[in-house]
């Protein structure tokens, strides 16, 4: 713990907002509404509007947590504070999964997006939808980067980060005013050709909301929360710069979305919403109208806008790292901070040598976040339950959001039903993964030679986790599953399961905490 002693202070409202935010409008804004109209058609703004809802209610959550106990890597360390280092080990490993890939599906975009250049053609395959070999050497150059920026400190960090923030927003902007006036076809949301406003059925936008890249666009708010132990007046300021990210990222995508619905050339539908294949979405668009100001605007915030959400994600995980290695999952080596920066430069190499083992495989935008989008929702559980165990703890004193012992619940049963909305053909692969890091807390247990209050704390997450893939396994066909309970009734149990199960996990982490008494020696919130 005295190695926090060693973090740098220096993040303020604008800053942590400009962390947030430039997390948020990265590589999401160049791909999402293209890949989510691709598998949706116009239905896909459902998708964006009920996923905005569900991470607002997330947000808030994260909110209050933040408020409670302002710490550096914080979401992987609440579980372990609420319920023990079985839930902290399962979620905190998750997370960092979730965030490691986030440098290299950045990278991946940048080059994909430069690739439009004839020069840089071979960089991209269009036909196989991956990176050519020498594509994914460009985007390990720029991992570098990210890495490098990061290296010399958080302030170096908010001043880069801050700058190009700013021109992320701007860019964004200005394309939705652009194609609003220029080639919107109003008609391309109900035209029966096309197959009307959901094409593929209802089920097809709830989908979208983890498989298309939407979680993955949003998620970029808890960088906010991730580096709040470096925050100036945490209390204020962590919660603000949170909520204002969220509200600006919902009704920036929702518009995107519209206008890519709207502005998309009637040559690409002949084969419908799902033929629909751009290298570049919003470039090729730009080219389709002759707006080539806004072509020439797009390729070079195509490179600025993923790059500085790699400089925020790259940021955050390194702090994740060096929770993990608080909870004693990973080896106390990366429990450290650089005196003379405040990083904890360790963390940074890791994540950069974890992070290809994303890169090398998967190869594309797409081929990563359709694995890692529904990976990211099974972190947003265990907040919920944490911030409640907190409130009947008695610790959040006088640092409370009105109306948490509905929003917590509801945010658990929401993010939950985007979990079994992905699919069951992307959950058992993400049951894969979670499978082995409930293996790795195992080897960790015996080695650390924890007591059975740990197992005890957080049994229901196993639970949880083992029921909720059962359910998506024979869930209604619209989802992936073998259709032997139909929709809307398996939707409907999975909601009803999932808030039994978050009550399971607040009673849980309540006699947990009395057990332990561990957060006695912590300092927490102060009204």
């Amino acid at each position: 713990m005295n190695e926090d002693n060693n973090l740098r202070k220096g993040l303020g409202f604008w800053s942590l907002t400009a962390a947030a935010l430039s997390s948020v409008i990265g590589s999401g804004w160049l791909f999402g509404a293209w890949k989510a109209a691709q598998l949706a058609g116009p239905e896909s703004i459902v998708g964006w509007i009920v996923g905005g809802i569900a991470m607002m209610l997330v947000g808030i959550v994260f909110a209050e947590l933040g408020m409670v106990k302002p710490e550096s890597g914080g979401l992987v360390r609440y579980p372990k504070y609420s319920n023990g280092s079985l839930v902290a080990s399962i979620i905190g490993l998750a997370l960092w999964l979730g965030y490691v890939a986030n440098p290299p599906t950045e990278a991946s975009g940048v080059v994909q997006y430069l690739s439009q250049f004839h020069a840089l053609s071979g960089l991209y395959n269009a036909t196989s939808g991956n990176l050519t070999a020498s594509g994914i050497g460009a985007a390990i150059v720029l991992m570098l980067i990210f890495v490098c920026v990061n290296y010399f400190g958080v302030q170096l960090f908010a001043r880069v980060n801050t700058f190009i923030t700013a021109i992320k927003f701007i860019v964004p902007t200005v394309t939705v005013v652009a194609l609003l006036v220029h080639g919107f076809h109003a008609s391309h949301f109900t035209d029966p050709k096309l197959g009307g406003f959901a094409p593929k059925g209802w089920g097809a936008g709830l989908s979208a909301i983890a498989t298309a890249g939407i979680v993955f666009a949003y998620t970029g708010f808890r960088n906010a929360v991730d580096l709040s132990g470096e925050a100036k007046n945490p209390r204020r300021n962590v919660p603000l710069a949170l909520i204002t990210t969220l509200i600006v990222a919902i009704v920036l995508y929702i518009l995107l979305e519209i206008v890519f619905i709207g502005a998309t050339p009637n040559s690409d539908l002949t084969h419908g919403w799902a033929g629909v294949n751009f290298n570049s979405p919003f470039v090729d668009i730009a080219m389709s109208v002759n707006l080539m100001w806004l072509y020439w605007m797009l390729m070079a915030d195509a490179a600025i806008s993923p790059s500085g959400s790699s400089f925020a994600y790259t940021a955050a995980n390194s702090r994740n790292v060096y929770a993990l290695a608080k909870n004693r999952l990973l080896p106390r080596f990366f429990a450290h901070i650089n005196p003379k920066y405040g990083v904890p430069t360790r963390g940074l190499f890791l994540n950069f040598v974890v992070g290809l083992l994303f890169l090398i495989p998967l190869k594309s935008w797409y081929g990563i976040i359709s694995l890692t989008g529904a990976l990211a929702v099974y972190t947003f559980c265990a907040g919920s339950v944490s911030a409640i165990v907190f409130r009947k703890m008695g610790l959040s004193r006088g640092n409370t959001i009105k109306g948490m012992n509905v929003i917590a619940p509801l945010a658990f049963v929401v993010a939950t039903l985007i979990i079994y909305w992905s699919g069951w053909g992307t959950l058992w692969k993400t049951g894969i993964i979670l499978l082995i890091c409930l293996a790795i807390y195992v080897v960790t247990y015996f080695f650390n030679k924890e007591e059975n209050v740990e197992l005890r704390g957080g049994l229901w997450i196993v639970v949880y986790l083992a029921v909720v893939l059962f359910l998506s396994s024979i869930g209604g066909k619209t989802f992936g599953g073998t259709g032997w309970i139909p929709e809307p009734y398996a939707s409907i149990l999975v909601a009803l399961v999932s808030l039994a199960i978050f009550y399971v996990g607040v009673g849980s982490g309540v006699w947990y905490m009395k057990k332990t008494r561990h957060f006695e020696q912590l300092e927490w919130g102060e009204s």
